[in-house]
């Protein structure tokens, strides 16, 4: 085993707590990254505070053994965590921070950090679609607006999940003869390893699949698209369309009077499916509001990095 480093300078950590995993990285004060982890969901809606506090350490742990340096509090942590929107909700998680990691903590919704590590004057809206999905956003003057993030049974409109269960719900359809032919039928039997359609209740029922485990399914949904299936290309659109909906509901709410809005987007589903984001662009144009530049932010971490330093500069 190597030694810890030392270091003598002060250390922030940056909080990524999604649907689906949490990311922590440990920087330097000038934001130079010294080690990064992963743990599982720290959003408390999915298992509860607890449970998400506990994966947040379990992350930072993680940063801190690859950085080779001993765990200690540091100077300023900032959490993105998602289902946390609600102020009594931050302020449990503010609490605890403040008392397990560093006595400047801030928490924000997961959508705030996106911002920061998308937009370098850290206005305009932020788009998360993986597993689940939420838009969120800020206007120069602070005033802050979201939409969706409701989860998946009541919302999550255009997520990975949301996604996957329309998918299903054809293949299902065209197994019983209601619904268009489509080849997703066939490429989940595949990526499951079924050997017939009925076998889908048992792997969705119980499996004990979780809505993440769920959401696997959508690239695939994608890409089942881009070879040109009607239905699954149609799904795609209905994605991109609810994406869109989300988007121009922030700037509605905000009423931006800037001739060009910034968008930032994340989360595995359009980070990593080019056809679903190409569907998006084209959306929101047809809505006539000219969201611009739009950038891909792969990891959101950097972003409550950003605010992490800028909380320890006071």
């Amino acid at each position: 085993m190597k030694p810890n480093r030392v270091t003598t300078g002060a250390l922030v950590i940056g909080i990524d707590g999604g649907g689906t995993r949490t990311r922590a990285r440990l920087a330097n004060a000038r934001g130079e990254t010294l080690g990064t982890g992963e743990a599982g969901t720290a959003n408390p809606n999915a298992h509860g505070f607890a449970a998400a506090q506990k994966e947040i350490l379990a992350a930072m742990d993680r940063a801190f053994q690859e950085a080779r340096i001993e765990k200690q509090n540091v100077a300023a942590v900032c959490l993105g965590i998602g289902g946390v929107d609600r102020a009594e909700e931050r302020a449990h998680f503010a609490v605890w921070a403040r008392e397990a990691v560093a006595r400047r903590a801030e928490v924000v919704n997961d959508g705030e950090i996106v911002l920061a590590a998308g937009s370098p004057k850290n206005w305009g809206v932020a788009l998360i679609a993986g597993t689940g999905s939420i838009a969120w956003g800020k206007a120069r003057d602070g005033r802050i607006a979201r939409a969706g993030g409701w989860g998946y049974l009541i919302g999550d409109e255009g997520s990975g999940f949301d996604l996957a269960r329309e998918a299903l719900r054809a293949a299902t359809q065209t197994a019983d003869g209601r619904g268009e032919p489509t080849r997703l039928l066939g490429a989940i039997l595949k990526e499951w390893n079924l050997a017939a359609a009925m076998e889908l209740i048992p792997r969705v029922y119980r499996s004990g699949f979780k809505p993440a485990d769920i959401a696997q399914l959508a690239p695939l949904v994608v890409r089942v698209a881009a070879e040109g299936d009607p239905v699954a290309q149609r799904l795609v659109n209905r994605s991109a369309a609810a994406l869109a909906d989300a988007v121009v509901a922030v700037a509605r709410q905000l009423r931006f009077r800037e001739s060009e809005i910034p968008l930032a987007l994340t989360g595995g589903l359009l980070i990593e499916t080019e056809l679903l984001r190409t569907s998006l662009v084209a959306e929101l144009k047809s809505r006539g509001t000219n969201f611009l530049p739009i950038t891909r932010v792969p990891e959101p971490v950097a972003g409550a990095v950003r605010m992490a330093i800028e909380l320890m500069r006071g």
